[in-house]
């Protein structure tokens, strides 16, 4: 990791207990394609916040016509970008994008201020927010939000590969973590309550990255955020 990275990741992660769970309930999401030769920098960027922080690559489609077929792209991952595009009053979207709790965006390969905006973003009020696997689904329960928000579901595969054969990245062997296969609101929380709710999970899920997280409809600020590993139980 480099090492302004350690540096502004030491002063929120001391007090974590050691270990590849232990990550901070920031979310970090990259927009990002395999048809642009600027976004495999920016996936690297995101494999090394992954121990640290909740990291989510959503994969935009409008790279698609260019040459190569991103078979992670969608169109509701390009929509998504574009609501952040007006939050940020941005002349238009752009890969790589890095949003960090959906309060701060900047370019997806920018290490230095990655770290900045996660430590940054560590230090606001969170919502107690926990989900557990059960038999019935998806468990999830929120405790005194920070903000009234929409309560989101992401699934998402832990790594993948692909062996770019045309486009920008023709060639190129690109590998991806966090990788973003469906996200859905699934609730909404006031600020001040709370919010108990189980959700059926698809057939498979047990073999992906299950993130939930609360985010305000108004400002897209992100309060609050967690993650299930392949496999694993409760958070």
């Amino acid at each position: 990791m480099p090492r302004v990275l350690a540096l502004a990741f030491l002063s929120f992660f001391s007090a974590l207990a050691t270990g590849e769970t232990a990550r901070a309930p920031v979310l970090v999401e990259l927009f990002t394609s395999e048809g642009c030769s600027s976004c495999p920098p920016a996936d690297r960027l995101l494999a090394e916040l992954d121990p640290h922080a909740i990291v989510l690559g959503e994969h935009v489609d409008y790279w698609d016509r260019l040459g190569w077929r991103d078979r992670f792209s969608s169109a509701a991952f390009t929509e998504r970008q574009e609501n952040y595009g007006r939050k940020f009053r941005l002349e238009s979207v752009y890969t790589p994008e890095m949003v960090v709790d959906g309060a701060a965006e900047f370019s997806g390969s920018d290490n230095r201020r990655a770290a900045e905006e996660i430590a940054r973003a560590s230090q606001r009020p969170k919502a107690k927010l926990r989900i557990s696997r059960t038999s019935a689904g998806l468990e999830i329960s929120v405790e005194s939000a920070p903000r009234t928000a929409d309560v989101y579901l992401a699934l998402a595969d832990k790594e993948a590969t692909t062996q770019v054969g045309n486009g920008e990245n023709k060639g190129r062997q690109l590998r991806h973590v966090s990788v973003a296969r469906s996200l859905r609101k699934v609730g909404a929380v006031k600020k001040g309550g709370g919010f108990q709710k189980v959700v059926e999970l698809p057939a498979g899920s047990e073999r992906q990255r299950v993130i939930v997280f609360l985010q305000d409809g108004g400002s897209g600020d992100v309060a609050g955020a967690a993650m299930l590993e392949s496999g694993q139980s409760t958070n």
